[in-house]
C-alpha cells in the first residue's frame, strides 16, 4: 500500500514534469475534458522510430517480440523482478501512460523509492521524452484494439483525476 502512495504522489509530480506538449488532458469546444494520449499509438513514423529505439534500448530484456524475460511473473537470481512482456499478455498496459513514461525516463527504484531495488533504469539520460513516447507509441501500437481501449479509459480516468 505504502507504494501506491508513493506512486501516486510520484505521478501528481510528473503531471507538471512531463511539459507542454504532452498534457494528458486537454479541452474539447464545449469545455469538457477530453484524454491526449502522451503516446502517438497511430502516428506511423513516430511508432517506427520507436521500434528502432525498442531494438536498441529495451530489446535485450524485454524481448525482440515484446515478449519479456522466462519467468517474468518470479524473481531473479538477484531477488530482483524480472523484465515484464510489453505485449498484451504482460502488465505494461496496467499502467497509465503518465506512469510508464516516468518508469522509463526515471527508472522503476527512483519511481519506488524508499530502497527498492530494480534492474530497470532510468533512460532519461540516454533518449529525449520525445524518444521516450516513440518507445511507448511502438509498444502500444502493437496491442490489440481492446487493450488499447481498455488503456486509454484508464488514461481518461487519470486526467479526470488530476483536474481535467
Amino acid at each position: 500500500m505504502k507504494n501506491t502512495h508513493r506512486i501516486a504522489a510520484a505521478l501528481a509530480v510528473a503531471a507538471a514534469a512531463i511539459g507542454a506538449g504532452a498534457a494528458l488532458v486537454s479541452a474539447q469546444n464545449d469545455g469538457a475534458p477530453q484524454t491526449a494520449t502522451l503516446f502517438p499509438y497511430d502516428d506511423a513514423a513516430v511508432v517506427a522510430e520507436g521500434e528502432t529505439l525498442y531494438e536498441s534500448f529495451c530489446a535485450s530484456c524485454h524481448g525482440a517480440n515484446l515478449e519479456g524475460q522466462d519467468n517474468w511473473r518470479e524473481r531473479g537470481p538477484n531477488g530482483r523482478a524480472l523484465a515484464p512482456p510489453h505485449d498484451e499478455t504482460g502488465h505494461t498496459w496496467h499502467h497509465p501512460d503518465l506512469q510508464l513514461f516516468q518508469i522509463v525516463k526515471f527508472g522503476t527504484a527512483a519511481l519506488v523509492g524508499d530502497g527498492y531495488e530494480s534492474d530497470m533504469a532510468g533512460y532519461g539520460e540516454v533518449m529525449t521524452d520525445d524518444e521516450i513516447r516513440a518507445v511507448m507509441a511502438y509498444i502500444k501500437s502493437t496491442w490489440p484494439e481492446e487493450i488499447i481501449e481498455r488503456h486509454d479509459e484508464m488514461n481518461a480516468a487519470l486526467a479526470r483525476e488530476l483536474g481535467g
